[in-house]
């Protein structure tokens, strides 16, 4: 198996301690892996001082100029006094390396995930996600991912029928699915701007009244609404109340995009389909079969092929509107 496909079989604790030394701090020896798939993410103590968390990147994923506009827009949003955890710096820089493992440092933040049902959190999720999108909106993206669904739903297609881990059985209606998928999409006329990217309930930390909006590895290019609709579930009714919530709170600072409602159904599809190839893509990783021991089997690959059938008739359905 190459080295790609155990990218971190060589970071060990004591390598994870040599990383954050390089940088001056002196561990205690205390090294906590965190919940993280595409990165390997540590909380490590430190003598004397609060814990630090320690985010070593996957190789190839990210080139260096990638992962630095990443933090150069985390430290703008900080300078500008949004609750996001920015990277720490030493002597201007954010990324470092140690025995070829690229990492960055950040302080810890504790919390839990808001009730997404509360409309006074959700309120307060809409102001902030307004002020990150003011800022997002003064420069763009030139080294990260630009949101293109046409692209990015064709080649997530190519990635699982080329990764040969779906049944075969389940291969031409698959195929036949997302090719039908392709010819409804386009890649919309929309104004774009630098986005969280993937904002689900996980990436948000509520620690008594104080919210943090965390994890920009997916930061990307793209229309508002890709960091409002993850934030929505339930049945309709539910999902017209939340928006109106969240609404309320984006408009104190921002004008709601509420002409990128059209794209929700879009982008579900995009993201259910590169969820399946992103699985895919990585499953030389033994991390993955460990984690997604089911992603193999005929009970996944018949509810994916549902949930892409779904979309299809959900393309046509009326928009949500910010009026019940």
């Amino acid at each position: 198996m190459s080295e790609l496909n155990l990218p971190y079989a060589d970071l060990t604790p004591d390598r994870v301690m040599d990383a954050v030394e390089s940088l001056g701090y002196l561990c205690d020896a205390r090294v906590l892996a965190l919940n993280s798939y595409e990165n390997r993410v540590y909380q490590v103590g430190i003598e004397d001082q609060a814990p630090l968390i320690a985010k070593f990147y996957r190789p190839q994923r990210w080139s260096n100029a990638a992962i630095r506009e990443e933090h150069a827009f985390l430290l703008q949003l900080a300078d500008e006094e949004v609750p996001v955890v920015a990277p720490l710096q030493q002597q201007g820089e954010t990324l470092f390396e140690c025995q070829g493992y690229r990492f960055a440092l950040f302080p810890q933040r504790g919390g839990h995930a808001p009730e997404l049902s509360n409309e006074h959190d959700l309120e307060t999720i809409g102001r902030w996600l307004a002020r990150i999108h003011q800022v997002g909106s003064r420069a763009t993206f030139s080294a990260r991912r630009i949101l293109q669904p046409l692209e990015d739903l064709t080649e997530a297609h190519q990635q699982v029928l080329d990764s040969g881990l779906m049944p075969e059985d389940y291969r031409p209606a698959y195929d036949s699915t997302m090719t039908a998928l392709a010819q409804r999409l386009s890649n919309p006329e929309w104004q774009t701007l630098r986005l969280h990217g993937d904002l689900h309930n996980g990436n948000l930390l509520l620690r008594y009244d104080e919210l943090f909006f965390v994890d920009f590895d997916d930061c990307l290019q793209g229309p508002a609404i890709q960091d409002i609709w993850m934030l929505l579930s339930g049945q309709r009714d539910e999902q017209q109340s939340q928006l109106q919530a969240i609404a309320r709170g984006y408009e104190v600072f921002r004008s709601f995009p509420a002409h990128e409602l059209q794209h929700i159904e879009l982008l579900r599809t995009l993201r259910i389909a590169r969820y399946a190839a992103w699985l895919c893509q990585r499953w030389q990783d033994p991390a993955f079969p460990l984690a997604f021991p089911w992603f193999t089997g005929h009970q996944f690959w018949s509810q994916h092929l549902l949930s892409l059938r779904e979309q299809q008739a959900s393309l046509d359905d009326e928009p949500l509107t910010l009026f019940a």
